[in-house]
């Protein structure tokens, strides 16, 4: 009786051994095949990156000049979202096209839906972003789904923008980053929107779609389908973006100021009345940063005047008031009425690099800017004769290292018992905006006074729902 039980037992403890070498082989097996696979993913991603960069030219005209690839920021965590969402086609592939009225490549053809990128996974991102200021410093981190959702336009009223004026400035702004993408390395950040899988070939595939758009519209002299809340949700991600400011937790709209060129009278010569001077800095080489080291309060005592320590580094192009002064400072683009018919525009060049500081009163801002003659209304760019024209009535100022150059953003708003919606592009910035995830500052257009200035913009509103386009 006992070694037939003994012959059970280890007939059983085989079975079991058997059984478990099985399993151990066929993990080892998948584990194998996991780190295999792993690493060929790994080995897939890097060739996706190679891939773009070999295929980035923003504009089949060989004459441009193309985009530096390696200085596009893809993130890990993008090159991850691609491989997964293209599923690695061998046909992907990205060029930009540049649309403008003189472009030889036509614009006609106008898909419906753009197949280039799949569904973006949000799970795949990394949500926190690093914040930088002015001279790029690391401020703070945030997340970036506590500033940005997923939304759409309510389907009222049509979008209100000058079509002519939009065209402009987008075709403005997307020949900025066609020119200036080497020079400029900021507009090639994705900024905080890179945590919604928005990256800045995104941005300039929404440029020219809608530039695209709005050729076609206006040639065949009708509304343009931008103006369509449908049109909009149907061939655009739509991004709620909602206000973050310490101070003021609660409030979920944007804060919308309103800035203008004003017309202020000068002279060329130095009067009694007109006895402040706007300077321009000389020929002076970037390296060469004398002028960081002096405050507003050092320029007005003088020393860039006759007996002055640094007299002869800079020189006057028009003498203005006090006020004057502080409104050409605060605006950034002024025109001054010379007399006898006479004007001229004057834009800031570079500043003295000291942040501004919001809540003081501007007489006693010690920051300064030395200004250029220009020949319209400029916007952002990294030096003064390379900036962006634009139009008013179309283009924001915002923060343009964090939240980015050439962004769309359509703002909602109910006046008088309506609701409103009104589309510009990000296309200029300033001190007050770096960095700055409340707050957009909307280009009015040129006002002879104050008071008319004050009589438009109450038409506007104060605080906004604000939505940022992306071409699907």
């Amino acid at each position: 009786m006992f070694i037939p039980k003994m012959r059970f037992v280890i007939g059983l403890a085989g079975f079991l051994l058997a059984g478990s070498l099985s399993s151990y082989a066929y993990g080892e097996s998948k584990s194998s095949q996991f780190i295999q696979n792993d690493y060929s993913l790994q080995k897939k991603n890097i060739d996706i990156n190679q891939h773009i960069n070999q295929h980035i030219n923003l504009d089949k005209n060989q004459n441009n000049k193309k985009l530096n690839s390696q200085q596009i920021s893809i993130l890990p965590q993008e090159i991850n979202l691609l491989s997964s969402s293209l599923k690695l086609t061998p046909n992907f592939s990205f060029q930009a096209k540049s649309c403008n009225q003189n472009s030889s490549t036509s614009c006609q053809n106008i898909p419906e839906k753009n197949h280039l990128y799949q569904p973006y996974q949000p799970q795949l991102l990394s949500q926190v972003y690093r914040v930088i200021d002015e001279l790029k410093k690391y401020k703070f981190s945030i997340n970036g789904n506590r500033i940005f959702s997923s939304a759409t336009l309510p389907n009222t009223n049509k979008i209100s923008f000058n079509q002519s004026d939009l065209l402009s400035t987008l075709v403005n702004t997307r020949q900025y980053y066609q020119d200036h993408a080497d020079d400029d390395p900021n507009i090639l950040r994705p900024g905080v929107l890179g945590t919604q899988g928005v990256s800045v070939e995104d941005i300039l595939k929404t440029l020219d779609f809608m530039i695209a758009v709005l050729q076609e519209d206006i040639a065949n002299n009708r509304p343009t389908r931008l103006q369509d809340p449908n049109f909009i949700n149907s061939n655009f991600r739509v991004i709620r973006w909602t206000a973050y400011n310490p101070k003021q937790p609660q409030r979920k709209n944007l804060r919308i100021t309103k800035y203008a060129v004003f017309v202020h009278p000068g002279s060329r010569k130095k009067t009694s009345k007109f006895n402040i001077p706007l300077y321009s800095l000389k020929d002076t080489p970037l390296t060469d940063k004398f002028y960081t080291k002096y405050t507003k309060q050092d320029v007005l005592s003088g020393i860039y005047e006759p007996g002055g320590k640094e007299y002869g580094k800079v020189e006057p192009i028009v003498y203005m008031t006090r006020e004057g002064l502080e409104e050409a400072l605060m605006q950034g683009t002024i025109l001054v009425n010379l007399g006898g018919g006479s004007s001229t525009y004057l834009n800031v060049d570079r500043s003295n690099e000291i942040p501004y500081v919001r809540g003081k009163n501007r007489r006693l801002q010690k920051r300064y800017w030395y200004f250029r003659e220009v020949k319209d209304i400029k916007g952002y760019g990294y030096k003064i004769d390379e900036k962006i024209s634009i139009k008013s009535g179309v283009t924001f100022a915002g923060d343009v290292l964090n939240v980015g150059l050439g962004r769309m953003v359509v703002i909602e708003y109910i006046k008088n018992g309506r609701r409103n919606l009104r589309m510009g592009v990000i296309a200029d910035t300033g001190g007050a905006f770096l960095p700055n995830f409340y707050q957009l500052d909307y280009l009015a257009g040129i006002f002879k006074s104050k008071s008319s200035f004050n009589q438009y913009i109450k038409q506007l509103p104060t605080y906004a729902k604000a939505y940022i386009l992306i071409k699907k």
